[in-house]
């Protein structure tokens, strides 16, 4: 099966390790029941509404925003390419159907890619599954 892929299988495994280390920290910030507690320091709550009491959430991994960055680079077809595979991987397309998928990528493409493909919370399953399909 002759595939045109513009992104390299090499760069698409990048890009699967940094969706599966978004994904992680994802489920870190929610495990053991904090789904996303707001703490609040009693000593420096005051009557107001002013934010100082509010306890700020650093987060040093940057894995979600180093992929969202890498996805938004993509040129049409690269970014399409990638779509495409996703859906091959998901099962939306076969793989010899490749190359009608990056063309109905490329004609529904509306808005942020990366938005799209970071709201799809199987991503990385979606791409490996789309280079196997694809024998990448």
């Amino acid at each position: 099966m002759d595939i045109n892929l513009t992104l390299s299988a090499d760069t698409i495994r990048m890009f699967v390790q940094k969706a599966r280390a978004a994904a992680s920290s994802m489920r870190d910030t929610f495990e053991d029941g904090h789904d996303g507690e707001v703490e609040f320091d009693a000593d420096t709550l005051e009557e107001g509404h002013n934010h100082d009491g509010l306890a700020e959430e650093e987060s040093t991994d940057l894995s979600d925003t180093e992929l969202r960055e890498l996805i938004e680079d993509l040129n049409v077809d690269e970014a399409a390419g990638l779509v495409a595979l996703a859906w091959v991987g998901r099962g939306d397309f076969d793989a010899e159907d490749f190359d009608q998928a990056v063309e109905e990528a490329k004609e529904r493409a509306v808005g942020s890619t990366a938005k799209y493909l970071l709201g799809m919370p199987l991503l990385a399953d979606y791409l490996e599954a789309g280079l196997d399909a694809l024998d990448l």
